[in-house]
Parts: C-alpha cells; sequence; structure tokens
C-alpha cells in the first residue's frame, strides 16, 4: 500500500465521490434556474466502474474515509448497492454522504443497512419562504422529513450545511442553530465559494465567517472548542458551554489547505486532487482501456503529487474551475 501524497507532506485519506451532476434543486449559488447540460450517461462511471476504483483507493491508497456527493447523490438509482459494497472492503472505510435530502425520508433506514455512516444535509434557512427563494424548489417539508429519518436510522450526529448569501438569508443564523440545537443536529456554516456555474461569485459579496460569528455571538456564547482541529474543514465552536457545538468551514477567508487530506472522484472517471483544480487526471480512459488495478494506482498516485500548496483563491491570478460545484463533487 502507497499513500496518496503530495510534494508538501500531505497524504489524502478521505476520497468524495461524485456519483452524479444532476440535482433536483437548482440553488441560485450553485446554477441557473433551467439547469446545466448533464455529463451523457455514457462518460459516467458504471457502478462496478465506482466500485472499482474506491476499492483501489480503499486496498491499494490508504483512503479510510468515502463520501458519497453529486449533484445530488440520492438520485443516482445504485446508490444504495454501490455504498454496501464499499462498507464491505477490507479494511472497511468510513462511509457519509452529502445530500440535498430530496428522497432521504425513503431510503434513509436502506443506507444505514447498506452501511452508510453519517449524512450531511444541506440546508440554508428554516423559513419555507426562504428555502423556495434560494432553491427555486417548494421542497423545504421534505427536507426536514429527510432529516428526521436519517436520525432515526441511527445515522447520527446529522449534519447540516448551510451557506449565507447576502440579502437573502445573512440575518438568519441564530434562528438556524437554535432550531438545528433543538432537533440534535450539528450545523455547520460553509462560507460561499467560488463554484457557481455562473461564475458570479464575489467575495465582496460573500458573508464571511467573521460575520456569522458576531451575529451567533448577539445570542451565544461561543467558545472554541477544546479538541484538536486536525484535517477536519471545520472551526468548531462550543455553544453556552457545550456539548453541542456549531462549525464555521471558511475556505475563503481561513484556508486549511496545510492540513487538507482529500482529494476527489468525479462522476466521469477523473481525478481531482483540489476542489480548485483546474486539471484533471482522467481514469475512465485508462480503466476502459484494460488498466490493472496496479496501474490505475499509479497514476492516482502521479496526480496526487502535483497538488498545489493551496487554492489560490486570494491571488490576483486565481481562475474558477471550469466545473461548477454539481460537477466536482462537494
Amino acid at each position: 500500500m502507497q499513500p496518496l501524497s503530495d510534494a508538501y507532506g500531505r497524504v489524502a485519506t478521505d476520497l468524495r465521490v461524485s456519483l452524479t451532476d444532476r440535482c433536483n434543486l437548482r440553488c441560485t449559488y450553485c446554477m441557473p434556474a433551467e439547469g446545466l447540460d448533464w455529463l451523457p450517461q455514457e462518460s459516467q462511471l458504471s457502478d462496478d466502474e465506482v466500485v472499482r476504483l474506491i476499492g483501489i483507493a480503499v486496498e491499494h491508497l490508504g483512503v479510510r474515509e468515502v463520501r458519497f456527493t453529486g449533484g445530488e447523490p440520492l438520485v443516482r438509482r445504485g446508490l444504495v448497492d454501490i455504498v454496501r459494497r464499499t462498507a464491505q472492503l477490507r479494511p472497511r472505510p468510513e462511509t457519509s454522504l452529502t445530500t440535498n435530502a430530496l428522497g432521504l425520508a425513503k431510503t434513509a433506514q436502506a443506507l444505514a443497512d447498506a452501511g452508510l455512516d453519517r449524512v450531511n444535509v444541506s440546508l440554508d434557512t428554516i423559513r419555507s419562504d426562504t428555502f423556495h427563494e434560494i432553491t427555486r424548489r417548494d421542497r423545504f417539508a421534505d427536507v426536514v422529513a429527510g432529516l428526521a429519518a436519517a436520525q432515526d436510522a441511527g445515522m447520527g450526529p446529522v449534519k447540516v450545511n448551510a451557506v449565507l448569501l447576502r440579502g437573502v438569508n445573512d440575518d438568519q443564523a441564530p434562528e438556524l442553530l437554535e432550531w438545528c440545537l433543538e432537533h440534535g443536529y450539528a450545523l455547520r456554516f460553509i462560507e460561499q465559494m467560488p463554484l457557481d456555474a455562473q461564475h458570479g461569485w464575489s467575495r465582496d459579496q460573500m458573508v464571511t465567517a467573521d460575520e456569522i460569528l458576531a451575529a451567533l455571538e448577539q445570542h451565544y456564547v461561543l467558545v472554541p472548542a477544546v479538541e484538536p482541529r486536525g484535517s477536519a474543514p471545520a472551526e468548531e465552536f462550543l455553544v453556552d458551554g457545550g456539548p453541542a457545538t456549531v462549525g464555521i468551514i471558511a475556505s475563503v477567508t481561513r484556508p486549511f489547505c496545510g492540513a487538507c487530506d482529500r482529494v476527489r472522484l468525479t462522476a466521469d472517471g477523473q481525478i481531482r486532487n483540489c476542489l480548485f483544480a483546474r486539471e484533471e487526471s482522467d481514469l475512465r480512459t485508462a480503466m476502459r482501456a484494460g488498466a490493472s488495478d496496479d496501474e490505475l494506482a499509479s497514476r492516482w498516485l502521479t496526480a496526487m503529487a502535483g497538488k498545489l500548496p493551496g487554492h489560490g483563491i486570494d491571488d490576483p491570478t486565481f481562475l474558477q474551475p471550469d466545473r461548477p460545484m454539481s460537477a466536482i463533487g462537494g
């Protein structure tokens, strides 16, 4: 087994696997109302190909965590079977899912039975009208039902990921935290990142981590958590003395690139060594041409070796990736 190390001493042990670029919401900060040109079916990895590449990552390259993302991974018909086969790998990786929770109420128990350990749900507001404004869909009740189903299925602590948008929901941070505390969900706020399909992101318009903390501290006493952060993306704060916490993922204003342990596999079989990478490494073509597991592992190692020291958002020469978040995977 060879670790997925780069030139700066970082080792990737956390694999994010995008299972589709499709989504059943149209969040304003992600894609236009009409959606996008989805990947053609023939370019996407089959279930067997997905599991094979995950197996290589786990058994040959030391990956210990696998998170399934999208688009929206729940629209992938083979999701439950992919989770089951991944959980059967040895050594068994920790498995998780990032989802908008539409349909999770119907599938949570099956996913838990298949071996899914945790769920992260994207929810930016607890106001149904604001939810409709952000997502362009009237599905707030379905998300709430999905969260409850995940908790009932034992996939706790269920995490909620929220993005605040200036002039839309930037005044709602305290009420969102209060709601999550009442329901036993672990809330994490994420700074909006330059990954929208429209390329309309502006740092001046982004709600920063400092602003989020200031808003929360008007209602709660927040103290930095004692446990070391390690490679976790979120800075954790005890709420009113704990044990409950709230997290802030400040990818833009407080980058944590130096401790990054993530690598991404897109739905069409490309390796991305950074969320903001402008280059990808193609495993799908080599795999379909008959490459062995060892050959694919070697290509993966080469892809990771070229990882840059940081995402460079603060650099004047920064260019947003050509692919939006829905096509990269979270």
